[in-house]
């Protein structure tokens, strides 16, 4: 089961913390700072995501602010950086699809999604955040610490919620029930 300190589900490898760390977001706490990290450096996007997006957009703006239809019309909503296509971000901190209801950070792909009964959620790394996947010969799953995620390790150590448990529909989308099942029997 563990091999070298990881965990291997198939060609997935998966440091051991995803299965032990407690973690549930607490939105009303973090006001959705994963939405606006201060960074040179968007959300990661793979290149399939692309056309989904593009796909949505005109959906996705009417939930947007000025400034985030002004990137987007005219320099996209995603750029590429070091080989890889990421969201474009406002001033290196907002995502670009950002919205805010309540002083809360929120997705306007996510929202379209519910509201509209699209089948995009939003970017994967988002839907997995705070797991991140790097790729080595295969994907290998890690937990990215944040600061401001602090009160959702507290909220998932009050809940008794691993990671893994938290972030199960995005692995499910990600890598299918049976991977996670697999996983979680593994982890016992």
């Amino acid at each position: 089961m563990f091999e070298s300190n990881f965990i291997r589900v198939e060609d997935v490898i998966i440091r051991p913390e995803i299965a032990e760390i407690r973690f549930a977001c607490d939105v009303e706490k973090c006001k959705g700072a994963c939405c606006t990290l201060e960074s040179e450096y968007g959300a990661p996007l793979r290149e399939d995501e692309l056309k989904k997006i593009s796909d949505v957009l005109n959906s996705v703006k009417k939930y947007l602010g000025e400034k985030s239809i002004k990137i987007i019309e005219s320099e996209g909503f995603y750029e590429r950086k070091d080989g890889e296509f990421l969201t474009r971000s406002i001033d290196d901190k907002d995502c670009v699809f950002v919205y805010y209801e309540n002083k809360i950070a929120k997705c306007s792909i996510e929202r379209v999604y519910f509201e509209e009964g699209t089948d995009f959620r939003k970017p994967i790394s988002c839907h997995l955040f705070p797991i991140r996947v790097s790729k080595f010969g295969g994907d290998v799953l890690r937990y990215e610490k944040f600061k401001d995620c602090e009160t959702a390790l507290e909220n998932g150590k009050q809940k008794n919620i691993k990671l893994f448990d938290f972030c199960k529909d995005s692995l499910i989308r990600l890598y299918g029930k049976k991977w996670f099942t697999t996983f979680k029997e593994m982890i016992g």
